[in-house]
């Protein structure tokens, strides 16, 4: 303690004096309020975002290529290499599953977030391929390793369901399952130290082979490969969470987030357990991202004009018949990701109206309105009934959605080619009709509508 000073007693704390006045009460006093921080602010910059409103396999990549034409900063928040998004540009197609789809935007700087599941091998396949310029330094590595326990019988609980829900087999649900048991590991922890992380890699290791006996890991092999992962990936990590905070609250910046998947396989909100192992809806760009609800700004639906879903579960408006056959095969309905043939139906506005609810759309893009060009005439679901009693909303128990009849509107085709469409006034007036149909029930505006696969076929309404 300096010469001089002594000791007194303040609100019942010990402070230190100075000249025999208590040096708390004088910072007390000289420290200027400022009054500003009552004020509510507007944030400096908000997030875009593109979400698919039904199953999947709505055409986001399309919207967000057009969305990240003059965008500073596309980001990808949630899923992982079980998502496929098709772009195609100058009669090229290009097909991504971690990169964003915003990717061929080479002014534009690529984010992959803290919610995404990373398979390395996969990442850099595409990185060949296209730009990419950073990602986030908390991102799930997706193990070689754990991939393989997929597909296989196991007795473990959880484990032994995956065969069974027609997932993609990429080891997104394992991945997600040791991210949430807190035994994962991250991309921060492959390229800090090393050593540290072979530890950690080997421990994980055993317990999967102590968890699956039939297992076979040769693990030396597989840290030889992370080690070289580690050295390419390295410079291209940074803090994700300061990254988005100094795009949010710096100069203005155009900032535009894919979500992977879409809402009906949401986690939470999805037709469980047919579902993804992450938030798909618009919470999962605050999880992913580190992005505050209140940067959140417009939030764009992606509905195709019919619908369409991969693997198993409830889809109260299939057609197993030749209409449904007929989008199939016109619609090119095979998955990106799988190969696999989507199953396909008429357009659900109850699935659409529930997407909204929990997401808040600000608009909506409608796809493929040319696959529905040679239908005499097209039904939309508008009501469900379970033993004759309307259902006021969209059934949580998938027993129940199972058992749903369908109250559906018919409503006159057009008979003839959308594809050379440029404006709403180009589409056949049945077409026009579909679309505000469609406005009406939702109460949502149609933003876009897309006729065809390059950028030039998205018409924008408004």
């Amino acid at each position: 303690m300096a010469s001089g000073s002594g000791m007194a007693n303040l609100n019942g704390q010990d402070t230190v004096a100075v000249n025999g006045e208590p040096v708390v009460k004088r910072l007390r006093e000289s420290i200027q309020y400022d009054s500003s921080l009552r004020t509510p602010k507007e944030p400096q910059n908000k997030v875009t975002v593109v979400l698919g409103a039904q199953w999947g396999d709505e055409g986001k990549g399309k919207v967000v290529d057009l969305l990240a034409m003059d965008a500073d900063i596309v980001c990808r928040c949630q899923g992982g290499n079980n998502a496929g998004h098709t772009v195609v540009v100058d009669s090229v197609e290009y097909d991504f599953h971690l990169l964003p789809s915003g990717v061929l935007n080479k002014k534009a700087v690529s984010f992959i977030g803290n919610g995404v599941v990373i398979h390395l091998p996969g990442l850099f396949e595409e990185a060949e391929k296209n730009l990419h310029k950073g990602k986030g330094d908390c991102t799930s590595v997706r193990l070689i390793f754990v991939r393989l326990c997929v597909g296989m019988n196991f007795d473990s609980y959880g484990m032994c369901l995956f065969s069974s829900l027609g997932t993609t087999k990429k080891g997104i649900g394992p991945a997600y399952s040791s991210k949430a048991a807190r035994n994962g590991l991250r991309v921060c922890d492959l390229v800090s130290d090393f050593k540290v992380f072979e530890d950690k890699f080997r421990m994980l290791a055993e317990h999967f082979l102590t968890m699956y006996p039939n297992l076979k890991v040769d693990i030396d092999s597989e840290l030889n490969q992370l080690k070289e992962y580690a050295e390419r990936l390295r410079p291209l990590v940074t803090d994700g969470v300061y990254f988005m905070h100094k795009a949010l609250t710096g100069p203005s910046k155009k900032i535009l987030v894919e979500g992977a998947n879409a809402a009906l396989l949401d986690i939470d909100f999805g037709t469980y357990p047919f579902v993804t192992s992450s938030n798909c809806t618009v919470g999962g760009v605050c999880t992913g991202l580190g992005v505050p609800p209140s940067h959140v700004g417009r939030v764009y639906g992606v509905v195709k004009a019919y619908t369409t879903r991969v693997g198993v579960g409830a889809f109260p408006t299939e057609q197993n018949n030749d209409v449904g056959d007929l989008l199939q095969s016109k619609g090119r309905e095979f998955g990106v990701t799988t190969g696999r043939r989507r199953r396909c139906g008429w357009l659900d506005l109850i699935l659409v109206r529930y997407a909204h609810m929990v997401n808040g759309f600000s608009a909506i893009a409608l796809t493929k309105l040319d696959i529905l060009d040679t239908l005499p005439e097209i039904k939309v679901a508008v009501a469900y009934k379970v033993d004759g009693k309307p259902l006021p909303s969209f059934p949580a128990n998938m027993d129940v959605l199972t058992r749903v009849s369908v109250d559906y509107e018919t409503l006159p085709g057009w008979c003839c080619s959308t594809e050379a469409a440029r404006s709403l006034e180009e589409l056949p007036q049945q077409a026009q009709n579909y679309i505000r149909f469609i406005e009406n029930f939702l109460q949502v505006p149609v933003k876009w509508v897309g006729v065809g696969k390059s950028r030039e076929s998205m018409i924008k309404l408004f």
